[in-house]
């Protein structure tokens, strides 16, 4: 989610002047590397592809920052002053970066690896930062970031999946597989060379339990500072003394343990199924189990009192807690869980322990985005057009509503009895004109509708041999209520939806996959993109009822990815391979423009959406971009990135709001500088106040497909929406917001 800001801290683009990141859905943390919190200000950071989102419990407000190289950030960590973050990210040739948190911008960067950083950490002295790449960069690096030199330099054998450094900076610790090892800083203070010292490292006793993979390690503080801390992932929690030796340890009773956080007095271990166990870290005595979060797959709409939360089930199914972080100063412990939410705790009564605040993200790659239809009168099980769905790899479909700043309701229901149906993920999703019905299409080829007044499935059929790529409904002028879906099979079915969806029609003249099928105009015409060109019907009224007859046929010689219709039903806009958009006259089916539609000199564009006025055509690309161009003039007003998977769907809220998703599970929402909605407003008379998406807060219901678990390895004006995408490991999403007005492309000339 993005908003209009007058500083220029936060931008996107080279158009430094028009979009800033107002609010991320989703998060990409795989391991406690990628959760830290500030020691000072209790600020929670937490990577969200190439952004990182720096949370403030108490308000639950964002802030961001960009990372401009846009490699997706895998590491992070504050300064213990609290005034700069260091990152670490994946790829080739990947940095070390320092930020300032004050003026959220980049102080100086480090290139030392080639290929992956997995953990970067901060001395409690603030004089050096310590980063170590993955299993295949292999490279330990102690930096004098001050001096922006690297003093000491050397290289491990194992995976690497912690750091962290004792309480007097002489020295840090690195877990891994088979491995824990000590690496001391003497010999780093006295360089004065401007070559790295090679870094000396000694290796943990570890006894019997060599042969074990160490999930993460903390250093002990205050009265235990000689003792250092790990976690087995069969497990263990053990301790060592100031002689690297294993001293003791004890059995955490749970499959699997991933993560570890200490304050002077209590450990705290992330473990299997939603369990967090509670130590003394004086003699590793037990002192209680916090409470789990949410079951997968439960109703969460259904929880109205913070007592439910806590009343585990006895068969429930909960996810992992693979990072956590405490706050000494709140005495808050913040939570990572594999299914991609976020809890903090308040734990400062560890026999009643609290909830402060929680987030629930899409849990897989989010493939689609929808607006809820401005619907004049009652609206429809309460939700109006401040509401957005999401359809996920994870079975479940979302609604968000972005209106309001606090969490509200999450709603899940299990729709899949069949245990064959488990992988199934909800592939594209469209509403009813009069947002009473939702269709949905999955990656099987079963189409689903469900009455969104009751929340009950009125439909399921499998409609195609293959996933549904596509769905449309026809507009209520056109006096015709139906419902188009296109599938790689090749075939489009058309359904009667005043007739409880029988089939109208199907479509079997195209040779390869149906990429968009959209409907336009009055009388009703369809377009169909698929074979690198566009089919033009017209819908006739026969004996037998409605039948779509072929009226043109255009041939490209790119892909066609995407299309959108103008708001006159006139023209059509296409995305293409070639990273142009074609603009097509429905009804001579003739190519009536062509212009860039992505600044970058790489990648396809995968969504066009059109704004409500038709002002404005935004666009996805697979570039890793979100563009914004005039529709008339084809000038690039915006752009914009920060998601680091390709983005599958983006839509425009009317007057000034953009939503993106994308496959790193989550999403953006952005809003213009107020020099470009003043400009929009001299061509519009359609305007809309656009409400924020992040904290996409949990007016938010979930249709499930299945009980989501996901692997524990680490890992009121017109509304529209451009579509954009979600990584597909990783789920995120933007809004963007504009004052459009309705001109038509005859007035431009077009």
């Amino acid at each position: 989610l993005l908003r209009k800001k007058k500083t220029l801290n936060n931008v996107w683009s080279q158009q430094t002047n028009i979009v800033t990141l107002e609010k991320v859905l989703g998060i990409t943390t795989l391991g406690n590397s990628g959760l830290a919190c500030d020691p000072r200000s209790g600020l929670v950071a937490y990577p969200a592809g190439c952004a990182v989102v720096l949370l403030n419990p108490k308000k639950n407000k964002q802030s961001h920052i960009i990372n401009t190289s846009r490699k997706t950030i895998t590491a992070l960590s504050f300064s213990p002053d609290g005034k700069y973050l260091v990152t670490g990210e994946c790829g080739h040739l990947p940095a070390v970066r320092l930020w300032d948190l004050s003026e959220r911008c980049q102080v100086t960067e480090l290139q030392k690896h080639k290929f992956g950083i997995s953990c970067v950490a901060f001395s409690p002295n603030n004089k050096f930062i310590v980063s170590v790449g993955n299993q295949y960069d292999m490279m330990v690096n102690v930096w004098a970031w001050k001096k922006d030199v690297v003093v000491a330099a050397n290289k491990v054998s194992s995976k690497v999946t912690g750091v962290s450094f004792s309480e007097d900076s002489s020295y840090f610790v690195t877990a891994g597989n088979r491995h824990i090892r000590f690496w001391y800083l003497d010999n780093c203070k006295d360089n004065k060379a401007s070559t790295p010292v090679p870094l000396l490292g000694r290796s943990g006793l570890l006894g019997e339990l060599r042969n074990n993979f160490f999930s993460d390690v903390a250093c002990g503080r205050g009265s235990k500072s000689d003792s250092t801390y790990c976690i087995t992932s069969s497990g263990l929690l053990c301790e060592f003394n100031n002689k690297r030796m294993l001293e003791k340890w004890v059995d955490l009773q749970t499959g699997v343990a991933h993560s570890l956080s200490l304050s002077e007095d209590l450990i705290f271990c992330g473990c299997a199924d939603g369990t967090v166990r509670t130590f003394k870290s004086a003699d590793l005595h037990f002192v209680c189990t916090l409470p789990k979060p949410h079951p997968l797959g439960s109703n969460v709409t259904g929880i109205t009192e913070a007592s439910h939360l806590c009343n585990t089930k006895a068969n429930g199914c909960y996810p992992d807690c693979i990072a956590v972080q405490y706050d000494p100063v709140s005495r808050w412990l913040s939570c990572v869980y594999n299914d991609h939410s976020l809890y903090v705790w308040d734990i400062r009564e560890v026999q009643r322990v609290k909830k402060v605040t929680s987030a629930l993200f899409h849990a897989a790659c989010v493939w689609d985005l929808e607006m809820f239809p401005d619907v004049s009168g009652e609206s429809v099980a309460g939700l109006s057009s401040g509401v957005f769905l999401t359809c996920s790899a994870d079975n479940t479909i979302r609604m968000w509503c972005v209106e309001h700043p606090t969490q509200h309701h999450v709603y899940s229901q299990n729709h899949l009895s069949n245990a064959a149906e488990i992988r199934t993920g909800i592939r594209t999703v469209c509403l009813r004109p009069d947002g009473k019905h939702l269709a949905s299409g999955d990656r099987n080829g079963v189409l689903r509708v469900h009455d969104l007044s009751s929340m009950k499935e009125i439909l399921k059929v499998e409609a195609h041999d293959a996933e549904i790529l596509c769905l449309d409904y026809s507009k209520p002028e056109t006096g015709l209520r139906l419902l188009a879906t296109a599938s790689r099979d090749r075939l489009i079915h058309i359904l009667n939806a005043d007739d409880d969806y029988s089939l109208v029609q199907t479509l079997d003249e195209h040779s390869s996959s149906i990429t968009a099928v959209r409907f336009a105009g009055e009388p009703l015409e369809m377009l169909c993109g698929a074979d690198k060109g566009i089919y033009f019907r017209t819908a006739h009224k026969t004996n037998r009822g409605t039948e779509f007859r072929r009226s043109h046929h255009t041939v490209r010689k790119t892909t066609l990815y995407d299309m959108a219709v103008d708001a006159t039903g006139k023209y059509a806009a296409v995305g293409c391979q070639d990273r142009c958009i074609r603009i097509f006259n429905i009804s001579t089916g003739k190519q009536k423009k062509v212009f860039k539609g992505s600044l970058s000199d790489d990648g396809s564009l995968l969504r066009v959406q059109i704004d409500p006025s038709g002002q404005y055509v935004a666009t996805s690309c697979s570039s890793k971009n979100i563009s914004i161009f005039d529709f008339y003039s084809g000038e690039c007003v915006a752009t914009m990135f920060g998601h680091s998977g390709t983005r599958t769907n983006t839509s425009s809220q009317s007057a000034s709001t953009v939503l993106a998703q994308n496959h790193s599970r989550g999403g953006f929402r952005t809003e213009e500088d107020p020099g470009l909605n003043i400009r929009m407003r001299t061509h519009t008379h359609t305007h809309v106040t656009c409400t924020s998406q992040h904290h996409i807060y949990y007016k938010s219901q979930i249709f499930s497909n299945k009980t989501h678990k996901p692997e524990s390895t680490p890992v009121s004006s017109k509304l529209g929406f451009c579509r954009v995408t979600f990584g597909l490991k990783n789920a995120l999403m933007s809004i963007f917001t504009h004052a459009f007005q309705a001109e038509t492309v005859e007035e431009a000339g077009c």
